[in-house]
Parts: C-alpha cells; structure tokens; sequence
C-alpha cells in the first residue's frame, strides 16, 4: 500500500490526533484506502473512523467529529496513493515520443490517469477505462475531469491514436454527462487529420453535452526534430492558421449567442502565427483554459495594465527577461510598457530559438538551459535575470535538460528571478529588485 504519511498540515485534525510523518492510512469507516480517490471521497462526512497504523506497527483508531468537506491534514509519500495509470496509446501527435535520448525518466512516462486528471488537471483519454472505473467516476462524483477527445469520429479516432479500441468516446462522454460529472475537453489539431470539417462535426458533437462539456481548448501539433519513424505531420503556418480561425468563428458566434461563451478556443498560438488581433478579455471568460495557452497573451497584458500602476516610478535597475519565440512580441511590448513608466528601469530581452528540440518548438515553456546558455553573452545580461516558472519543472528550479537556476546563475553570475508565466507578479519583482 502506498499509503504512508509524508506531511502533517500544521494545526490540522492529523496534528491534534498526533498522527505523524512515517504513520500510515489503513482505512475510513472500514474501508480500506487503496488510493487518492477513495480518501478524498469516504473523507467527505461530518464523522469518520481512521484507522491508522503508527510506525511501531501499532494500530490506533480514531472517531473524529468535523466539517464536512474538512481534511485530516496530511499528505502522502505517493500523491495519489497508487501507482500512475500509463497510456496505451501511440497517438500521432504524441510528444513524448519525439523525445531524443537521455533526458530523465520522468519525462518518458506518458500518463493517462483519471486521478490525475482530477487532481492536477492532467488530460487523459479515457481508453484504458474499464466501465467499472467509469461507474466509480460517478459515484465518487470525480470531477470536473480533463479529457482529451481529439476527434468524435469513432475510426478516425482510432486512427489517431493508432489505438483499436479507441472509438467510443463519444458514448463515455455521453455516460459521464448523462451523470452529471463535469469534463474539459481538448483538441490537438493535426492538418490533414482532424481540422477543418472534422473540428467542426467534433465540437457540434460535444456542444450537444454542455453544459457537462463546459469547454474545448484547441491546439495545434508539435513536431520536434526528433520525429523519427512517425507518421508525417503537417505543422500550421500562416495561412492555415487564419483558415483554421475562419473555420470555427462562425460556430464561435452561435455559441456566443446562446449560451454567452464561444464554448471552443484556439490556443493563442493560431493568433500569433496568422497575425489575426487577440480577442478580448470577455471572450476567454475565466480563463479556464490559460495552461493550454488559450487567452495566455491577453491575461499577460490585463495583467501588465493592472499593475503597471504600482511600479515604482522612482527606483532604478536593470533585467534580463528571457523568452521563446512565441511570447517575444508580447513580452518587448511588457518591457517598454515598463520601461515608459520609469525611465531609470532598464529592460533587455533575450528571444531564445530552441535548438535542442528544434525550432518549430517556439513555446517558452519548453527551452532548456543549454540553449539559454548558448545564445545569451554573458556581458549582455543585466542586473537580474526573469523566467517565467513555467520553464521549470513543477516545484522544482530545474529546466527540462536538468539545467537548474543555481547553475544559470552561477553561469552568467547574475541572481535568476523566476515569474508567474501569465506575468502577474512581474512588477512586483521587478519592484523588489530596483534600488530606492
């Protein structure tokens, strides 16, 4: 059982009880916790029984009173209590696979694991569920879950997925709507493949579930230089892109008008690429979609307008912000912005073409150190250096090649401020890092 005790959450229900750090969770109300979900849910009373087994082996029971959504207050060494569910697919657009050799494990696992999904916002495809996983879904009312649909077209579906049993989405979206469990959707877009007609017969079919579909991110394939022996990919240009954004608006406005959402958005990199204006705030609603980088360009300057105001108009200093190619547009206008409000604050930035995976991966998130280190000077580094954290591996300053921030800064002896990706904290740190 991976269940052992990591974390007491300080003046938690678990730190009254003197439930400790190497304790493990047996059960709640006699059931026997076999993951995250099974806590989550049999937690969710006003009156449980613990059983915990302490460390000496012993076992302590608890009758515990409390709120009824209220946590124990304890995190575990394996978040979600099992092992991670991996996919079975071999889908055509999967970027794992155009992976070179070398990097860490982690990066090679390819998870499509409903606990996840609802736990971290992981997208997963729902082939590798029996209807016995489904049924619990719904009775642990597992949601809002993300999931990855690609296209409602049963064989082309299969095709891309070059999975047989992949077909049936649309009748377990179907099940899972009908229960009332709230789902996400995603759509990569692969010219030739699922664009075009077949976005358009895949949206009207998931339209039909809201609002259990509550909203559908399309984005575009990647291709690193590291496809090898894969199925050929035609990438979006220009004018692909601006026919793609033709294609779905005038779905976009129906939807607008009956439902006030345009229901399906275009990852912002169509806009880029087309050169087509960014919509407006009210378009992207609550931003519900920003980490697949639908809305990211228009939250990033709602938020550099906001809080321009707060810069200090007296301090001086000096940064380095470093980019992809994607962003680099958006974060000179950051940068001028800044820089128009005081005078004394200079900013230089630094656009990073990525080598290592090729340079049709523009995204900033995924640069690695190496390629920053190659083409930045040292003597053009100014006084701190911004990245945005989603360079970094989640709650860790290391890049993707296992380059850390330590050693960036060691490299280039400049301090390495990391800033939230959608800019929010931008002039807070700048403000922090300025002299009076």
């Amino acid at each position: 059982m991976n269940n052992k005790i990591s974390k007491i959450i300080s003046e938690s229900i678990a730190e009254e009880l003197e439930i400790e750090a190497g304790d493990k969770l047996i059960s709640i109300n006699g059931t026997e916790i076999k993951d995250i979900i099974d806590y989550k849910f049999l937690m969710a009373d006003d009156y449980v029984e613990v059983e915990i087994e302490k460390q000496d082996g012993e076992i302590w029971t608890f009758e515990v009173e409390k709120d009824y959504q209220e946590d124990l207050g304890i995190e575990f060494e394996n978040g979600i209590m099992d092992d991670a569910r991996s996919c079975h697919n071999n889908c055509l657009f999967c970027f794992i696979d155009q992976l070179p050799e070398g990097m860490r494990n982690t990066l090679y696992f390819k998870d499509d694991d409903s606990r996840l999904s609802f736990l971290q916002g992981n997208f997963v495809t729902l082939t590798n569920m029996t209807d016995a996983d489904l049924d619990r879904i719904i009775r642990y009312r597992i949601s809002p879950i993300n999931v990855s649909v690609h296209t409602t077209n049963a064989e082309l579906r299969k095709k891309m997925l070059n999975n047989r049993f992949a077909g049936n989405i649309y009748e377990r979206l179907e099940k899972l709507a009908d229960a009332g469990i709230t789902m996400n959707c995603q759509i990569v877009l692969c010219p030739g493949y699922n664009n075009g007609e077949e976005l358009i017969k895949t949206v009207n079919d998931l339209y039909k579930l809201y609002p259990s579909v509550e909203n559908v991110a399309a984005v575009p394939v990647g291709v690193t230089k590291f496809r090898k022996n894969l199925k050929e990919v035609t990438l979006y240009d220009a004018d692909s892109a601006k026919a793609e954004l033709d294609n779905i608006s005038r779905f976009q406005q129906k939807a607008l008008q009956k439902i006030g959402t345009p229901f399906v958005r275009l990852s912002d990199e169509f806009y880029v690429l087309s050169g087509n204006e960014i919509p407006a705030t009210e378009f992207y609603g609550d931003f519900e979609q920003i980490e697949d980088g639908v809305g990211m360009i228009r939250f990033f300057r709602n938020c550099i307008t906001k809080n321009l105001k707060k810069l200090n108009k007296k301090g001086k200093g000096s940064f380095t912000l470093i980019t992809g190619v994607s962003a680099y547009s958006e974060i000179v206008w950051a940068a001028r912005e800044i820089e128009g409000k005081n005078n004394k604050i200079k900013i230089n930035v630094h656009q990073i073409v990525n080598d290592f995976f090729g340079p049709t991966i523009t995204a900033g998130g995924l640069l690695t150190g190496q390629d920053i280190m190659k083409q930045i000077q040292v003597d053009s580094v100014f006084d701190y250096i911004i990245m945005p954290k989603n360079m970094f591996k989640s709650g860790e300053d290391i890049l993707l090649d296992d380059v850390t921030a330590v050693e960036l800064k060691e490299y280039f002896n400049k301090e390495v401020l990391i800033c939230d990706f959608t800019g929010e904290d931008l002039i807070q740190l700048i403000n922090e890092h300025i002299a009076p």
